[in-house]
């Protein structure tokens, strides 16, 4: 199995137990002489058998991203964890650049006038640097999760 067709099954257990958490919460109680929509305990039983799944499949994902060179330095771990934190960085930013930009119509000369104490520019710039180097590390990822075989 690749180990972005693992990443796959991840995301679907992860989806599947979401529902199931629904499902159960709505039959979990139900008025006296009523019957649940569905059988608790089999919902109970396929749930297990799903975190189960889960745990292999996080396990064995971990274990493949940190074995698997990224390049000739780098585990794919390393890249993944610079990804997230240049998304976040980036989102940071550009954050801080729109509330800098943000205009202020004044009505009058009475009303406060608000200028930007950073410059959006350069922070704009460097939100566009950081998207770049995020899709770039992005794309070598997955590319990378579809040449490489699960641990």
């Amino acid at each position: 199995m690749k180990l972005a067709e693992a990443l796959a099954e991840r995301s679907d257990c992860q989806v599947r137990i979401e529902d199931l958490k629904k499902r159960l919460a709505r039959s979990a109680r139900v008025q006296e002489g009523e019957q649940p929509a569905e059988d608790s305990a089999s919902l109970l039983l396929e749930s297990e058998k799903l975190f189960a799944r889960l745990l292999e499949l996080i396990s064995a994902i971990n274990r493949t991203n940190s074995r698997t060179a990224f390049d000739k330095e780098t585990t794919l771990s390393d890249a993944i964890a610079d990804r997230d934190v240049t998304g976040k960085r980036r989102d940071f930013l550009a954050a801080i650049a729109e509330a800098a930009s943000t205009r202020q119509d004044r009505y009058s000369k009475s009303e406060v006038k608000f200028v930007a104490t950073v410059s959006v520019s350069e922070t704009q710039k460097q939100v566009d640097q950081l998207a770049k180097h995020y899709r770039e590390l992005d794309t070598a990822i997955q590319e990378l999760n579809w040449k490489t075989e699960l641990v």
